[in-house]
């Protein structure tokens, strides 16, 4: 065997073992979500985890807040959004949660995604619900991470800048955004950083060594029906205010999927695809390695869904709920109340 031929094939064993599941890495089911929906988003907080959105038919927010407490395994229904709206990014400090930008429904007219600069804090132990300082941009479907106790939020999708528009839908042009701003909890304010090289919006996101890891999402507009899934993933070091060269490519391209990080590794699942011959979901679980820039392929979910709410406990990821296929024509959602749950190690 010649030497390239024996590098090939080491190469391709490493390739080949790093997409195999673990043997500690197991699914069980843990109580189904009470109220089925598509477009949550799930953040832990204070060892639970609380779910937020949800969207009913027309593009009416459900404006939902539950509570999961894997100790009892039950769901408690909490104070709602206070303004009703989907596509939010969702950040945690000192147990606090925060709720940024997002979409609403027009108050009057034919229905439409509105990007919003609302920004709100959540007080989990009071169930109560304060106004903070506006987001410098307004956009729906963006992701937001906290390093140093300020919250970076990146990415979405809006109008194009100029335009007379007020709402962003599938018929009408508007763009994936670019946008890097960070709030300060501590002086209740703004700053803009470096844009993301990538516009891009349904993204997932997680913070390894203090640095911001952006994977995959939705690339030029922020429907499926008239966007394209990437599966670039960048990095960006709030330290220098610099963005790093591009990384390993996600294995499967999707967005509108769920995420946790845990112990250096970023898990994404779920997500949809939408082309010319197909409109799906997915079940796939794949984890980004940021120390050995690698990607890595779990044990698929039982249940393929996008605009799932997700995180990690523990070593535990929590998926909930989301829609089995991927939407957009009339009678083509189905909401599921699935809650799955896998056991990293």
């Amino acid at each position: 065997m010649s030497a390239f031929i024996r590098a090939a094939a080491i190469l391709l064993a490493a390739l080949f073992l790093a997409a195999q599941p673990a043997a500690a890495q197991k699914w069980s089911k843990a109580a189904a979500f009470p109220d089925a929906s598509e477009e949550l988003y799930g953040i832990a907080a204070g060892g639970k985890l609380y779910v937020f959105g949800g969207l009913a038919p027309g593009w009416t927010p459900k404006a939902l807040v539950f509570e999961y407490d894997p100790a009892t395994d039950k769901w408690a229904k909490k104070n709602p959004m206070p303004l009703p709206s989907h596509h939010v990014a969702l950040a945690t400090i000192n147990g606090k949660i925060y709720v940024i930008g997002g979409f609403t429904k027009p108050a009057s007219g034919p229905t439409a995604w509105v990007p919003i600069d609302n920004t709100w804090e959540y007080d989990p132990a009071n169930d109560t619900w304060k106004p903070l300082a506006p987001l410098p941009t307004k956009r729906g479907s963006p992701v937001a991470a906290v390093v140093n106790g300020k919250i970076y939020v990146l990415g979405g999708a809006t109008t194009h800048p100029g335009s007379h528009e007020t709402s962003i839908h599938p018929a009408r042009p508007h763009r994936s955004s670019d946008a890097n701003e960070a709030y300060d909890p501590a002086t209740n304010s703004w700053s803009k950083h470096s844009p993301m090289p990538t516009p891009r919006n349904h993204a997932a996101v997680g913070v390894v060594n203090n640095k911001i890891y952006v994977l995959g999402g939705r690339l030029g507009a922020g429907f499926i029906t008239r966007a394209s899934n990437t599966d670039i993933t960048e990095m960006f070091d709030p330290a220098t205010g610099q963005w790093g060269p591009l990384l390993a490519p996600m294995p499967t391209p999707r967005s509108a999927v769920a995420w946790g990080t845990y112990n250096g590794k970023i898990y994404v699942a779920g997500g949809e695809v939408r082309n010319a011959t197909m409109s799906a979901t997915y079940r796939t679980v794949e984890a980004y390695d940021a120390a050995a820039n690698r990607w890595s392929s779990l044990p698929p979910m039982e249940i393929a869904r996008h605009g799932l709410a997700g995180d990690i406990i523990g070593n535990k990821l929590y998926l909930v709920s989301g829609d089995v296929q991927s939407g957009g024509a009339p009678g083509a959602h189905i909401e599921t109340d699935v809650h799955e749950v896998l056991t990293i190690d």
